[in-house]
């Protein structure tokens, strides 16, 4: 069990809050953020939520703000303070104890702010929510981020414990400070550039891989998550979506290192999103719509079957599920052998059997073809190859594996999603179908 753990903040109605805001003498005020304001009454400097509006809030009774940057019901707490390091810890202490193999740390960027609380520098133009665009140097990714990240990761250690990281990061640069200049902050740090990557695009994917796995740390692949819209949607092109779905799992379920799979991607589920204001649930969609509809879309409920609300509830839940649940769902889809769940369900048990996928090195093949993506996964004198046809066209693609050390002119298909595909083929001579999925081990 791998459990997740908010560092930056805590509600408003925890307990340590609660006793914060109470005085200014409280025994808790300084485990929080807390700051007069200007002269004039306004917030102590321009900092701005990630949610919209002033990352500060007045305390009406103690006549203070306190810092959140996310949302006010969401105060920051200041890791500057010993004390709260030194609980925080505990918390996983506590977990690790009762078996917990780990945490996945949310928004571990955000944890320290400026100390003279220096405005930020502000940008040209305006953001979704209409306030001025900004570089956040003063209250994001902060030298001291990584001074906790190893105190954190000798508590893990201690325990035999795994610490995986919400890391958005703009290059690999900063991904790889995550791991830390001795890999002794975070084993898996995650590689959100790679949903960056907004279209089926083998150069730009080849970029990100060969980045990312350059960067000495075991790469850890994402395609999707709570905050962004689902990957059928986004690569899919309204006709070959479920194809496009299969070839996304034969992407980052074959890659070296751990991917990281976000529900109902294994059937296909599609964003459902607002139609109009009054249907959001998202406080970011109220308060930027229509520009920003908010993160409902790809938060609604996992689709078990074709019945009510797909199988989720029978009461209403708190968000609709879409019309495609109806197709999309884990009993219909079980009982299709050409499914997206039933080729997820053979692609990962090929993983977890396969030793050549789960440890072997990433070799790019055939770097200058604009609609494949190639590459062969080695271990030892085993090897896989791993072709992707990101073309809606049919393609005709030619190996010459002997640089690799793989002179056999014969691959065994282990999964494709071309069911007239040989069971051995040549890979001198590789057909491909549109969209199309091939994985083959290669023989000396």
């Amino acid at each position: 069990i791998i459990m997740d753990f908010v560092m930056n903040h805590t509600s408003d109605q925890h307990k340590w809050f609660v006793d914060s805001k109470s005085s200014r003498t409280s025994a808790h005020r300084n485990w929080y953020i807390w700051h007069d304001g200007t002269r004039s009454g306004q917030p102590p400097n321009n900092w701005l939520s990630t949610f919209g509006g002033s990352a500060w809030k007045l305390d009406p009774r103690t006549g203070q703000y306190y810092s959140h940057y996310f949302y006010p019901e969401q105060p920051d707490l200041n890791w500057r303070n010993s004390a709260v390091e030194n609980a925080m810890f505990d918390v996983t202490r506590w977990w690790y104890k009762r078996g917990v193999a780990g945490f996945r740390l949310d928004a571990v960027d955000t944890l320290f702010e400026d100390p003279d609380l220096r405005d930020n520098p502000v940008l040209p133009g305006k953001n979704k929510y209409g306030d001025p665009n900004m570089d956040e140097k003063y209250n994001k990714k902060l030298p001291e981020v990584h001074d906790v990240l190893r105190e954190l990761r000798k508590v893990a250690d201690q325990h035999g414990a795994v610490l995986i990281g919400e890391t958005w990061t703009k290059n690999i640069d900063e991904l790889k400070q995550y791991y830390g200049e001795h890999s002794n902050e975070l084993q898996m740090p995650m590689d959100f550039m790679f949903t960056r990557v907004d279209k089926l695009s083998p150069p730009e994917f080849r970029k990100q891989i060969a980045a990312v796995d350059s960067a000495g740390g075991w790469p850890v692949y994402v395609i999707s998550n709570h905050d962004i819209v689902r990957s059928y949607n986004r690569y899919g092109d309204g006709q070959h979506n479920d194809a496009i779905a299969k070839l996304m799992a034969g992407l980052y379920l074959t890659l070296r290192g751990t991917p990281i799979m976000y529900y109902g991607e294994e059937v296909g589920m599609e964003n459902n999103d607002p139609k109009s204001k009054q249907d959001v649930k998202d406080p970011i969609g109220k308060l930027g719509w229509p520009e920003e509809k908010g993160r409902d879309g790809e938060r609604t409920p996992m689709q078990w079957d074709e019945g009510p609300n797909a199988g989720f509830s029978q009461a209403a839940p708190w968000l609709p599920v879409p019309p495609s649940y109806k197709t999309h769902n884990v009993a219909t889809e079980l009982k299709d052998p050409n499914s997206v769940l039933q080729f997820y369900q053979q692609l990962l048990a090929l993983r977890h059997q396969n030793r050549v996928l789960l440890d072997g090195e990433y070799i790019a093949l055939n770097e200058n073809n604009p609609n494949v993506l190639s590459y062969l996964r080695r271990y030892k004198n085993d090897a896989v190859l791993v072709v992707l046809n990101m073309s809606g066209t049919e393609q005709q693609v030619s190996f010459d594996l002997k640089p690799q050390g793989f002179s056999s002119q014969k691959a065994t298909t282990l999964l494709t999603t071309d069911s007239q595909q040989a069971k051995e083929i040549n890979p001198s001579q590789l057909p491909l179908k549109p969209f199309a999925v091939y994985v083959a081990t290669i023989s000396k």
